[in-house]
């Protein structure tokens, strides 16, 4: 699958072009994708078992581009090529009393651009930061979901390997305890959060200034309590962190390590959903501050947050998602975040402050009900300690180029998602990177990206 840069040109014309073409079993732009169309096997509603799988490959590259110097944590500014593979399949049983207990095993395989490193907004979700664990499976989800009704009136959902229910009381409480990703119940947008058929980007897929506790990997274990209303929504959960900053190993001392996530989901009217995040990470973690000042004191050699780790410290932030469908073809959606940026990144990445913007748009004007087409706008910050720390040559798990001239990073994603048959698509995209790694002395870096998906 490792595909040269003019073979990554030429597949993305041609799938953009595929838009052109007419589908074999086109809908009206009302229908939403009949669930059996996107997938190689149909799934029963209501059935006890739940088994399916997803393979997913991302192709991406970047020519060389302008870079009077480089770090130990940069982007190489050299041509890359890089292929990632992610598969993952879901299992899953539903017991008596509303309760369903669900085990995913995945395997992350291949690499990213630069081993995922110079850029906060990095451009593949699917890559695993640490190549060095290789690509064994793994356990990704191990959780007991329970589901308490609160009134007799029953709404449809699509069941899902995370969810296997298709009729769910309108009023309810849901518990999941376990192994789980918190990015899949918190921060979570129809538009902009799925790297297998939407975008590929971090920031943009998430929130970057959302820290969400997780391993290496992006998994984590927690409690998650929801309460569910036609109207609104409130969760939280209670997980782990990791015991170093983008560690695998998890800290089960909660009493000086853990993170507590509350959201509130209103949804006021049909197609618009608002989403209010807030988290406070408790861990052993730096200080930006007292890095730099230990530094600048002689101290220390260079600027080392890791070596100003004290335990228990805590960190905050906040987030906004929007979400908006309109009646015909379009959705549209917008993020912003915010963290306290004293304390070190730890989890997720890079980002004190982030807004982020973008849509979608079916293709069903040109006869192509399944096919997407996608485009998101994204700017990231740093706190003042944060960038200073940078530029004078301290190094974060993803940042470091060993000297820093700050910009905002800004970037821009588009894709075209194209529906081949049943559970199989390909896709084409392209990332404009300025300012990598905050560095108005690098860049920019144009991301080329090809994809192919199959849903089993």
């Amino acid at each position: 699958m490792i595909l040269s840069r003019d073979s990554l040109r030429g597949v993305a014309l041609l799938l953009l072009l595929a838009g052109t073409g007419r589908s074999v079993a086109a809908q009206s732009p009302e229908d939403p994708p009949a669930p059996d169309a996107m997938t190689m096997f149909a799934h029963a509603d209501g059935g006890r078992w739940w088994v399916s799988g997803q393979v997913n490959l991302i192709s991406q590259t970047h020519g060389r581009f302008t870079s009077p110097y480089e770090g130990d944590n940069s982007l190489p500014a050299r041509q890359e090529q890089a292929l990632s593979r992610v598969w993952t399949i879901y299992t899953g049983v539903t017991l008596p009393g509303h309760t369903e207990v669900l085990l995913d095993i995945e395997s992350a395989g291949g690499r990213g651009l630069g081993d995922a490193l110079g850029v906060a907004g990095f451009m593949n979700l699917d890559v695993v930061r640490n190549p060095t664990l290789g690509q064994a499976p793994y356990i990704a989800r191990a959780m007991v979901h329970t589901t308490i009704p609160l009134s007799r009136e029953m709404v449809n959902v699509t069941p899902s390997g995370l969810a296997l229910a298709a009729h769910v009381p309108g009023r309810r409480f849901e518990i999941r305890a376990g192994k789980l990703g918190m990015a899949d119940f918190f921060d979570v947008n129809a538009v902009g959060s799925d790297s297998h058929l939407q975008f590929t980007n971090w920031t943009v897929d998430n929130n970057g200034a959302y820290d969400y506790a997780a391993d290496t990997r992006g998994y984590t274990y927690a409690a998650i309590v929801e309460y569910d209303s036609r109207q609104w929504s409130l969760r939280f959960g209670e997980a782990l962190m990791p015991t170093v900053a983008n560690g695998i190993d998890m800290d089960w001392h909660i009493g000086r390590a853990r993170a507590e996530n509350l959201e509130l989901e209103l949804r006021p009217v049909t197609g618009l959903a608002v989403r209010l995040l807030g988290y406070a990470n408790h861990a052993n973690m730096g200080n930006y501050d007292e890095a730099i000042q230990g530094f600048v004191a002689g101290r220390d050699r260079a600027p080392d947050v890791v070596a100003h780790r004290v335990p228990g410290r805590l960190k905050t932030g906040a987030g906004v998602n929007v979400e908006y469908t309109f009646p015909r073809l379009a959705r549209v959606f917008a993020r912003t975040g915010w963290n306290e940026g004293h304390n070190e990144s730890f989890a997720y990445t890079e980002v004190n402050n982030t807004v982020q913007a973008g849509g979608d748009l079916t293709g069903a004007r040109w006869r192509r009900s399944h096919d997407r087409w996608g485009i998101a706008v994204v700017s990231n910050g740093l706190s003042a300690p944060h960038r200073e720390y940078l530029a004078l040559g301290g190094q974060g798990f993803l940042l470091g180029d060993g000297a820093l001239t700050y910009g905002r990073e800004n970037i821009v994603e588009t894709y075209y998602a194209a529906h081949l048959w049943r559970g199989l698509s390909a896709s084409g995209g392209l990332q404009y990177v300025n300012h990598p790694g905050y560095n108005r002395d690098r860049g920019p870096v144009l991301v080329e990206m090809v994809r192919v998906h199959t849903e089993f």
